[in-house]
């Protein structure tokens, strides 16, 4: 009986890499891209039950790669392995999204920011500030997150922006940051902060280009309402 069933988990791990292979990820399921991605850290056991108990628990596929290690670890059968896992995807899905923008060398089309912010922020429970630096040719020269462990509001100060804009040797930025409520929509703190950083950084030559809040599935950028 045993041996009958770990033959049938090993065509199943056959079929979905077979699948894969021959179609990427775009027929999959969310619970199908979990059953796959978990057969490389659970080697003998069928992987179907705990994709769909962690789709069960989080709801999607993105808000699993979001979910803290915390979270992970009290669905059972998620083992430390498995966490270490998943979160490893989460960043190496960052780091390529940075890549992707810092290739194309200047920034010219907005979209292709908004799309490394969500990769960056989408989805984490706490606020935090990103610090996008840019040369005086507009090219990306790094990033840096300041995470404020509040889930309400930012504390992150205009003087240290510019400072670590300054560290950074950059001539302009771009802040992002994220609202856990899932509302994009700036607050009236949100809007002081931007113009207090856009006072404080002019003092240096330095230029704001755009402050990018990032909600649940949508985004605002204040540079497009005419605020920043």
């Amino acid at each position: 009986m045993t041996q009958k069933k770990t033959v049938s988990h090993e065509g199943h791990r056959k079929r979905l890499r077979e699948k894969f292979i021959t179609s990427g990820l775009e027929p999959f399921l969310d619970h199908e891209v979990l059953e796959l991605l978990l057969t490389y850290i659970i080697p003998r056991k069928d992987t179907k039950p705990l994709a769909w108990a962690l789709l069960k628990k989080f709801r999607s596929l993105s808000a699993v790669l979001d979910a803290s290690p915390q979270q992970l670890a009290e669905v059972p059968g998620i083992g430390e392995n498995s966490v270490y896992f998943l979160k490893l995807i989460r960043a190496l899905f960052k780091r390529y999204s940075f890549g992707t923008v810092r290739k194309n060398i200047e920034v010219r089309s907005p979209q292709q920011i908004i799309d490394y912010c969500k990769a960056s922020l989408a989805g984490k429970q706490e606020e935090c500030v990103e610090i996008i630096f840019l040369s005086v040719r507009n090219t990306i020269i790094g990033t840096q997150t300041l995470s404020s462990g509040l889930i309400d509001r930012v504390v992150v100060s205009p003087r240290k922006i510019v400072e670590s804009a300054l560290t950074a040797k950059a001539s302009a930025i771009i802040l992002v940051h994220n609202h856990p409520s899932g509302d994009a929509a700036p607050s009236e703190q949100d809007l002081e902060f931007t113009q207090q950083t856009i006072a404080a950084a002019r003092l240096f030559n330095i230029a704001v280009h755009d402050h990018i809040i990032i909600g649940k599935n949508t985004y605002y950028s204040m540079r497009q309402h005419g605020k920043c």
